[in-house]
């Protein structure tokens, strides 16, 4: 609208178009405050998110440290089996030596 047509409006129009100017402001404050608490809510998102993904890998790193110290358990454990069962197998064939050794010697 060209200043000389609104010149010519009557104060009762112009008053309309205030009116109506007023509920256009009023109706985009009110989309703003909207769509700024959207945004606030997905910052929070976009956090929590990033706190998630960091929680999953410090429980990533507790679960392979976890890990470590079982593999190393079942190691230690193994080794000590190996040592039972050769330590067991030198204590047979002692006992058989043993026993081969009374019996040879009853023969004699």
């Amino acid at each position: 609208m060209t200043d000389r047509e609104l010149r010519r409006l009557k104060k009762e129009e112009i008053l309309e178009i205030m009116l109506a100017q007023s509920r256009e402001i009023d109706r985009l404050k009110s989309r703003v405050a909207q769509l700024e608490k959207e945004l606030h809510n997905k910052n929070i998102r976009i956090r929590e998110a990033g706190s998630i993904a960091e929680a999953a890998l410090s429980l990533t790193k507790v679960f392979e440290e976890a890990q470590r110290a079982a593999d190393l358990y079942v190691l230690n454990v193994q080794k000590k089996a190996d040592a039972g069962i050769l330590e067991g197998a030198a204590d047979e064939a002692e006992s058989k030596q043993q026993t081969g050794q009374a019996e040879g010697g009853s023969d004699a």
